[in-house]
C-alpha cells in the first residue's frame, strides 16, 4: 500500500501537470478530498458558497450571450482542441480518478478515454445540428424548425464517474451554444479542478469567452443555489433517486428544464439456451466492477430454473477468487468502496435479504488491506433469493448481486420490470425469439436493453439514460443533444398572398 503522504503528493503532481495552481484554501469555505484507497485526506481546496454559485451563474449567462452567436463548427473546433488536450494528460487524469474514486487502472483510463471519445462525437455533431423542413399546406410557404441554445446548463455530477459524465454534458452543451456551470461531487474536487483547468486553457487559446465554463466546487448544501437559479436554463443532475426527487420538482416549479440520471436496479435474465461461460464473464464484470458503484452495475440475476444452480456455482467460484485490494496495484480487479457509509449500507442490505429468506452464498465480508485501516474493501456478495423482496427492489450502491429463478420468459420479464428503476437490462440467450421479445415493447422497460452483454459499459454513440425513477433523461450520443437546445417552428411566406391554415377566411 502506498503511503498516505505519497497519495497526497501524487495528487498534487497530477494537478500541477494539468496546470492547476492550488493556492492555499484561506479562511473561506473549503472542501477536502479524501482517498478511499486508504481513507486519508489528500488536499483541501477553496469552495464556493450559495452567493458564489449565484455569481457564477450570472457570469456564465453573460458569456452565453456571446457564445450562442459563434457558428457551431467553430464551437466544435474548441471541443476538438480540448479532446487533444485530454489525450496529452490522460495519465494525469487517470491518476486523479484512481486517487479520489478508487478505480482500478484500466477503469480509470477508460473513463478518461470516454471523455476523449465524446469530444470526437461532439466535434462531428457541430456540423449536424439539423432541423426538419416540412411541407406547408399554404401555397408559397415554407415550414421548418430550427434549434437554439437554451442558456446556462448547470451540471451536477456524482463521485463514481467524476469526469466522464461531466464531459458528456459539457462538450455537447458547449457545441450547442450554451455555457456551463459545473458543481462536481464534493468527494471528487481534484479531478474537477484538473478538467476545468485544461478546458480553461483551451478556451483561452481559442479566444472564446472565459466564462462559458465555470467550476463551482462546493459542499452538497450549496447545490440548491444552482438548482433554483432562474438563469440556469437546464439542470443536468446525476445521483440518487432521492436527490432527483428533490431536484426535478424544484426545476419544474420555475419552468426550467432538467436531465436526470438517477438510480439503477439493473437485471440480467439468463435463459436456458445461454452461453454460460459468456454469461458468467458478463455478470461478474457488471456486478463487481468499480466495486458495484456504477449506476449501471448489475444488481439482479434472473436465471431459468434449469440453469440457476450451475450459474450460481460458477459465479460464486469466480467471486471467491477475485483479487481485491489497492487499485493502484496491477493485479487487482476490485478496489474500495467510497466510504464507511457505503459499507454499512451494504451490510444492512445483506442482513435484510437474509431475514427475507435469502441465502448469502459468498462474499459480503470486509477485506483487510495492509496500511489501509480506514478504508473499506469488501468481497462482492452473491445472495440467492426465493423471491424479489423489498430489499431487492431498492438499489444498494455496493457490490451485492441477488439471484432469483424463473420458469417462463413472461415471468422473467415481469421480475425484470418489477422494480421502480428503469436504467439498464440484459438477457443472455441464443434464442432469437427470446432476444427479440426482450427488446420489444412487451419486454424490458429500461432505457438500455442489451443482448448477450452485461448491463454496464455503455458506448458514447448511443443515448444514455433510463425510465421510471431513473429520471427519464438522456445524455451522450444519438439525439441527446436536443435536451440542451430549444426548438422553434418557423413559417416563411415567400408569396404575395396571405392564406390562412385550415382554410380559415378572415377577409
Amino acid at each position: 500500500m502506498t503511503s498516505s503522504a505519497s497519495l497526497a503528493d501524487q495528487s498534487l503532481r497530477a494537478l500541477t501537470a494539468c496546470g492547476v495552481d492550488l493556492a492555499p484554501a484561506g479562511t473561506g469555505a473549503t472542501v477536502t478530498s479524501r482517498s478511499p484507497i486508504d481513507g486519508s485526506d489528500l488536499l483541501t481546496v477553496p469552495a464556493l458558497d450559495a452567493a458564489g454559485i449565484d455569481a457564477a451563474v450570472a457570469r456564465a449567462h453573460e458569456a452565453f450571450l456571446t457564445w450562442r452567436s459563434v457558428p457551431a463548427p467553430l464551437r466544435g473546433h474548441l471541443i476538438r482542441t480540448f479532446g487533444r488536450k485530454l489525450e496529452e494528460h490522460k495519465e494525469d487524469l487517470a491518476d486523479l480518478v484512481q486517487l479520489e474514486v478508487g478505480k482500478i487502472r484500466s477503469e480509470a483510463l477508460g473513463e478518461v478515454q470516454e471523455m476523449i471519445d465524446i469530444c470526437d462525437f461532439a466535434l462531428g455533431l457541430s456540423r449536424q445540428l439539423e432541423g426538419r423542413t416540412m411541407p406547408s399546406e399554404r401555397p408559397g410557404h415554407r415550414l421548418m424548425e430550427t434549434w437554439h441554445p437554451r442558456g446556462v446548463v448547470g451540471v451536477i455530477s456524482a463521485f463514481n464517474f467524476p469526469v466522464a459524465v461531466w464531459a458528456w454534458n459539457t462538450t455537447i452543451a458547449l457545441v450547442c451554444g450554451n455555457s456551463v456551470v459545473w458543481k462536481p461531487s464534493e468527494r471528487t474536487p481534484l479531478t474537477a479542478l484538473a478538467c476545468s483547468a485544461l478546458l480553461g486553457q483551451v478556451i483561452a487559446e481559442e479566444g472564446a469567452p472565459a466564462d462559458i465554463h465555470i467550476l463551482a466546487v462546493a459542499e452538497r448544501d450549496a447545490g440548491p443555489a444552482l438548482v433554483d437559479h432562474p438563469l440556469a436554463a437546464v439542470i443536468s443532475a446525476t445521483g440518487s433517486e432521492r436527490m432527483g426527487a428533490e431536484v426535478g420538482p424544484r426545476v419544474a416549479a420555475r419552468f426550467g428544464h432538467s436531465i436526470l440520471e438517477l438510480g439503477g436496479n439493473n437485471a440480467a435474465i439468463v435463459a436456458p439456451s445461454a452461453d454460460l461461460d459468456l454469461a458468467v464473464r458478463g455478470i461478474v464484470f457488471a456486478a463487481a466492477g468499480t466495486a458495484g458503484q456504477r449506476c449501471t452495475s448489475l444488481r439482479r440475476v434472473i436465471a431459468h430454473e434449469s440453469v440457476v444452480d450451475d450459474l450460481v456455482a460458477r459465479v460464486a467460484d469466480v467471486y471467491a477468487r477475485l483479487r481485491i485490494g489497492d487499485p493502484i496495484a496491477d493485479d487487482v480487479l476490485v478496489g474500495p468502496l467510497i466510504d464507511a457509509g457505503s459499507f454499512e449500507r451494504m451490510q444492512a442490505s445483506i442482513a435484510e435479504a437474509v431475514a427475507a429468506g435469502g441465502t448469502l452464498v459468498v462474499g459480503g465480508e470486509r477485506v483487510e488491506v495492509a496500511g489501509a485501516p480506514d478504508a473499506y474493501y469488501v468481497r462482492p456478495a452473491l445472495v440467492r433469493m426465493p423471491e424479489q423482496a423489498d430489499v431487492v427492489r431498492r438499489e444498494t450502491f455496493a457490490p451485492i448481486l441477488y439471484v432469483m429463478s424463473y420458469d417462463t420468459l413472461d415471468h422473467a420479464i415481469a421480475l425484470q420490470n418489477g422494480v421502480p428503476q428503469g436504467l439498464s437490462s440484459s438477457i443472455f440467450t441464443l434464442d432469437q425469439r427470446e432476444a427479440e421479445t426482450f427488446m420489444s415493447s412487451a419486454g424490458s422497460d429500461c432505457g438500455i436493453v442489451n443482448v448477450n452483454i452485461g448491463t454496464s459499459g455503455a458506448e458514447i454513440g448511443g443515448a444514455f439514460g433510463g425510465e421510471k425513477t431513473t429520471g427519464g433523461g438522456r445524455e451522450s450520443g444519438s439525439d441527446a443533444w436536443r435536451g440542451y437546445m430549444r426548438r422553434a417552428t418557423n413559417t416563411v411566406n415567400y408569396s404575395h398572398d396571405l392564406p390562412l391554415a385550415q382554410g380559415v377566411s378572415f377577409e
